[in-house]
């Protein structure tokens, strides 16, 4: 095993669970769904739907401000995307809008999934001496739920969620907490996660490495301003 540090806090979705990565595919087959009530007949169609939802959506969460009011609502930010999305294109209908943007909600926690080497390298941390942290944002009964389907909350010392914690990442406060909660120092944590801001800057400002999780091989993003201090494409790497 590798030198380990004496902690490791973990992001949530999309790092040890598969939550809502490529959003495009999931897109694609759940509008195609609708495509009679939506008047798109062919993939053409389609793809502008679907282009119009997620440019809408990507405005949306760039707002930071609404980002941190929003995360504790996904399933109503996603209804405002899918109405302005729709709007855009000329089709204004929020009860359609509405009835697409829950199916996606739905279609994505049914096919929320483990990461196949979550357990195991989370496990194997642990009985290395490694003080574990799962400090995820969102709601409060959204990420409880998850962290009960899939069995995570007695593999960590400490489980913060931004819904009951009352501040979510990047939120330096968040991180220093969770330190704080394990007895280490920043110089001797590791934070591991998908999301370049909240797992690679964030935590390099307070002296932590930050460890990007990146297993669809996206690469580091062009505006990126900082380093990570190591990629993996899967979480075994961090025992192997």
């Amino acid at each position: 095993m590798p030198a380990l540090p004496r902690a490791i806090l973990f992001d949530l979705d999309d790092t040890l669970i598969r939550a809502y990565a490529q959003p495009e595919e999931a897109w694609t087959r759940l509008l195609n769904v609708f495509a009679t009530h939506l008047d798109a007949h062919d993939p053409a169609a389609i793809e502008r739907v679907r282009a119009a939802v997620m440019e809408e959506a990507r405005a949306f969460w760039s707002d930071s401000a609404a980002a941190a009011k929003w995360r504790l609502d996904i399933p109503g930010a996603r209804r405002l995307s899918v109405r302005r999305g729709l709007a855009r294109l000329g089709r204004a209908d929020d009860a359609l809008a509405d009835r697409i943007a829950d199916s996606f909600t739905e279609l994505r926690r049914q096919e929320y999934r483990l990461y196949p080497d979550a357990h195991a390298t989370v496990d194997a941390l642990r009985d290395a001496g490694v003080r574990l942290a799962l400090v995820t944002n969102g709601a409060a009964a959204t990420q409880r739920a998850k962290i009960e389907r899939f069995e995570l909350a007695h593999r960590f010392h400490h489980i913060q969620i931004e819904g009951e914690f009352g501040q979510g990442k990047p939120e330096l406060a968040v991180y220093r907490h969770a330190l704080e909660r394990l007895g280490v120092d920043a110089s001797d944590a590791w934070m591991v996660g998908d999301n370049y801001e909240w797992e690679v800057v964030a935590p390099q400002a307070l002296g932590m490495r930050g460890i990007w999780y990146d297993p669809f091989e996206a690469g580091v993003p062009t505006q990126a301003t900082a380093k990570p201090s190591r990629i993996i494409k899967r979480l075994s790497e961090l025992v192997e």
